[in-house]
């Protein structure tokens, strides 16, 4: 059974609203889900999980705050442990583009993570629509051995 971590933060509850639906998806696709602010989630959270998403809304066009602080703070710990773990991330934006999700991106790029599935992006408060994704989007992080990963760019950091 895959164990999944949730880091997300949220300062709306629009990212908390989708970080609690992807927990959903994945107790129902049968798997152990930690669900943590990012304030909480430590370097241990991360190498004690088979498969990890990221849960930010879009700050000025980067990740939220919260979220860059964990990947500072857990940096040198992991960086060497990272390669091939898998991730998906989602998020929230007030207007703007996918930004704040393509930047942690960008950083599991540079750990050499392998990204599992295109990232979920609400505008606002998460429709049902999108919540109903979160949820769909949980279930496959349930099964990452069922997942094929997706091509990525050559790693930027």
């Amino acid at each position: 059974m895959a164990k999944v971590l949730i880091v997300y933060h949220s300062q709306s509850g629009n990212t908390e609203e989708m970080a609690k639906k992807v927990a959903e998806g994945v107790k129902e696709g049968g798997a152990t889900v930690i669900l943590k602010k990012a304030v909480d989630a430590n370097a241990q959270d991360f190498l004690g999980c088979d498969v990890i998403a990221f849960g930010t809304p879009n700050y000025f066009g980067y990740m939220c705050g919260m979220v860059k602080d964990y990947f500072d703070r857990i940096w040198v710990t992991v960086r060497e442990k990272a390669d091939g773990k898998p991730y998906a991330t989602f998020g929230s934006k007030g207007g703007g583009g996918a930004e704040g999700i393509a930047s942690v991106e960008r950083i599991c790029d540079g750990l050499r993570m392998k990204k599992l599935l295109e990232g979920v992006l609400a505008t606002r408060k998460p429709t049902e629509e999108v919540l109903t994704q979160c949820r769909d989007f949980g279930k496959k992080l349930a099964h990452p051995e069922d997942v094929k990963p997706l091509k990525v760019k050559e790693p930027r950091l």
